[in-house]
């Protein structure tokens, strides 16, 4: 390996990223999930489950 291409590798390094995007605000994924979960109970509140 050159030092050209260590230099290059290390720059790719710190710009690699993990993950999904980033919309910023979590609220609407806040939203959805506490409507399924409301969703959810009542389901089996209705099928006698609980």
């Amino acid at each position: 390996m050159t030092a050209t291409s260590a230099a290059g590798n290390a720059l790719h390094a710190r710009r690699a990223r993990t993950g999904g995007p980033e919309d910023g605000s979590k609220l609407m994924e806040h939203v959805a999930g506490w409507a399924f979960v409301v969703v959810f109970a009542m389901l089996v509140t209705q099928l006698g489950l609980l």
